[in-house]
């Protein structure tokens, strides 16, 4: 799998067009911090996403890239920020996909605001032993 961007150094923030008809501002974006783990079936990627749920969650799929995008909920809170180190974006990463993974079998989970993906490699791909006659 291949990073498509973010620099790979804490909680980066991308600014891309979102395409619409309005002329909306650019969205600006956390990337998320990941972790890729390969196992004898495939890959394991997890993202950290604080503050997002299930429902905050999208993954997309086109040809060989996965979008992540995960969407924060606002909290509703009364009085004036006197300090603020958190940010209120969303967070978005875009990642290549190895063509040995079968992508008609990735699975998604949402911890605590950790997403593991689960992205088992094609069984054409898997190591096997052959039967000598």
């Amino acid at each position: 799998m291949e990073q498509q961007d973010g620099k790979g150094s804490n909680m980066n923030t991308t600014k891309e067009l979102r395409t619409t008809t309005d002329r909306t501002p650019q969205q600006e974006y956390l990337v998320p911090e990941v972790n890729i783990l390969e196992t004898k079936d495939g890959y394991v990627l997890e993202a950290e996403m604080p503050g997002v749920n299930r429902e905050g969650l999208e993954i997309s799929l086109d040809g060989n890239e996965i979008t992540l995008v995960g969407h924060r909920k606002e909290d509703k809170t009364s009085g004036v920020a006197l300090f603020q180190e958190c940010r209120k974006a969303d967070y978005r990463r875009v990642f290549e996909l190895d063509p040995a993974i079968d992508t008609t079998k990735i699975a998604a989970k949402m911890e605590q605001g950790v997403l593991t993906l689960t992205l088992p490699k094609s069984e054409k791909v898997k190591p096997r032993k052959i039967q000598v006659d």
